[in-house]
């Protein structure tokens, strides 16, 4: 991700992550511990929100069709499964308790959306 954050979409950034810190933790999904990266996330996600009026994930082609992309809507229905087996979900925005305690670094999670839904983004 990487861009620069104004003010103001730092500060909304920071306010979606204390909205769904508690909610997600409760699930057993934590936020990955590299804030900076993680706000990176949460600022693509509201810009998604703005364009489409919904969350899709920041790391997959969406289409701007909420029908279509609701498999990818954040959290998207592939984190669990995700997390389960590699500790992070795919775009890294969430991690496991045990790889929260363990201080590890996200690592790559190979797609599990169907290309089918893939290519009707295209």
């Amino acid at each position: 991700m990487g861009k620069v954050r104004d003010e103001a979409r730092t500060k909304a950034a920071e306010e979606l992550y204390a909205r769904l810190k508690p909610l997600q933790e409760a699930k057993g999904f934590f936020f990955n511990s590299d804030h900076s990266a993680t706000l990176d996330i949460l600022d693509a996600l509201l810009g998604l929100k703005k364009r489409y009026g919904y969350m899709a994930c920041p790391c997959r082609l969406s289409t701007g069709v909420r029908e279509i992309d609701k498999d990818i809507c954040c959290p998207c229905e592939y984190r669990a499964d995700d997390v389960h087996e590699y500790d992070f979900c795919y775009c890294g925005l969430y991690t496991s308790a045990e790889a929260l305690k363990a201080g590890q670094k996200r690592r790559p999670v190979p797609e599990r959306r169907p290309v089918a839904r893939t290519l009707a983004s295209l």
